[in-house]
């Protein structure tokens, strides 16, 4: 399999869960986040359990330059695997939530996931081998009023996913996009969501990232964990009218 796996957002949730897989089956690891403890514990737990090799680079990718310093610090080491996971979410009214909110969150959702495409991608495809998994979201399938900006990022991803896929197949480098629904993270408390009824459970992060990280090494395109939900975004919203879609994603996120 391939060796050296590089996850953003490794310090929580689904990366680490991702990170925790990838050195089961084996391969070292290059794990980034903003909390360098929480990186320095798992990089501990990860080499005592499974003997492989983890460097940790503690950065925000939101910040300027961030994804290109994360770049530079990695240039040198093969990287076989490429798991955009870092990002966020916000809840409230899009005038009310502030301008500067939300474009970091553009920063970190759709910035750092260019560049990062961009920079180690067309390493992969030079080289003729590779893999790229972008976390993406169900939110990614209708606009979501009282979380617009998120839905949007998160449609960019998995617009872009498929599209670099074709491309750069032919190459040797496939991308897929994971698209969760509601996921038992750190996200629901970051986005102020937490007395939402939708977040009240969710999907087990470690359940999500083994399902992502084998879609990843099958190459398949867009993939959504639950099979319900994949039923419900693929066969049933694109049916309903739009005004009738805009107003269901509203009332699930009205508290």
């Amino acid at each position: 399999m391939p060796n050296t796996a590089l996850i953003t957002g490794a310090s929580s949730g689904i990366g680490r869960e991702m990170a925790r897989y990838h050195a089961r089956k084996g391969g070292d690891l290059i794990i980034t986040a903003r909390r360098a403890p929480e990186l320095a514990r798992l990089k501990a737990e990860l080499e005592a359990d499974h003997k492989v090799k983890v460097t940790t680079i503690a950065l925000d990718l939101a910040a300027e330059g961030g994804a290109l310093a994360l770049y530079e610090a990695t240039k040198d080491q093969r990287i076989e695997i490429l798991i955009n996971n870092a990002g966020f979410g916000g809840h409230g009214k899009f005038l009310d939530r502030g301008l500067a909110a939300d474009l970091i969150m553009i920063d970190l959702n759709i910035r750092a996931v260019i560049a990062l495409c961009h920079l180690v991608g067309k390493d992969m495809v030079a080289r003729g081998s590779g893999k790229v998994l972008n976390v993406s979201s169900t939110a990614a399938y209708q606009p979501g009023p009282l979380q617009a900006t998120y839905f949007a990022t998160k449609a960019f991803v998995s617009t872009l996913s498929p599209a670099l896929d074709f491309e750069w197949r032919p190459h040797g480098v496939t991308v897929t996009a994971l698209e969760p629904g509601f996921v038992d993270t750190e996200f629901a408390e970051v986005a102020a969501m937490t007395e939402l009824e939708m977040t009240k459970s969710g999907a087990h992060p470690e359940s999500v990232a083994k399902f992502g990280y084998e879609a990843m090494l099958k190459g398949k395109l867009r993939v959504i964990n639950d099979p319900k939900m994949r039923f419900m975004l693929n066969w049933l919203v694109p049916l309903l009218p739009r005004r009738m879609v805009l107003k269901m994603v509203n009332d699930m996120q009205t508290r």
